[in-house]
């Protein structure tokens, strides 16, 4: 059974569902967003805040929230947890030189309340780039 088949049946009602897509800044969030939702992918540029994207799959609206990873940003990311179904944390597996950061950054967000019992995903990006870390 999948995610978007476990989250219809727990909010069948409400015909609407949440995601929240965070990680460091040009970790590749927004860009999987926009291959989501088909848009152009040559207009990619830094979140600054927040991007809303409303999709329609069998019935249930997703409302796919992509929120900027910049350092400033971060203490922000708690404003948007209310009322979230789903979290995808994405990762740029290509920036070895923040991946402390990242798991320091993953590990906060992981201690929060409002975040407890919600379905998580992981998204290990850019894997085809040359010096990339590979999962094994």
């Amino acid at each position: 059974m999948g995610l978007l088949s476990i989250l219809k049946k727990d909010k069948a009602k409400r015909r609407e569902l949440r995601f929240l897509f965070v990680g460091l800044d040009n970790a590749g969030k927004t860009t999987i967003v926009k291959r989501i939702a088909g848009e152009d992918l040559s207009t990619v540029s830094p979140t600054l805040g927040f991007n809303i994207h409303s999709l329609h799959y069998k019935g249930v609206r997703l409302n796919i929230w992509d929120v900027g990873g910049q350092a400033t940003l971060r203490p922000y990311w708690q404003n948007y947890y209310e009322r979230t179904d789903a979290l995808l944390w994405v990762v740029d597996s290509a920036d070895i030189e923040r991946l402390r950061i990242c798991k320091a950054e993953l590990h906060q967000l992981l201690q929060e309340e409002k975040l407890a019992g919600l379905l998580a995903g992981f998204d290990w990006v850019l894997s085809d780039i040359q010096g990339r870390i590979q999962l094994t």
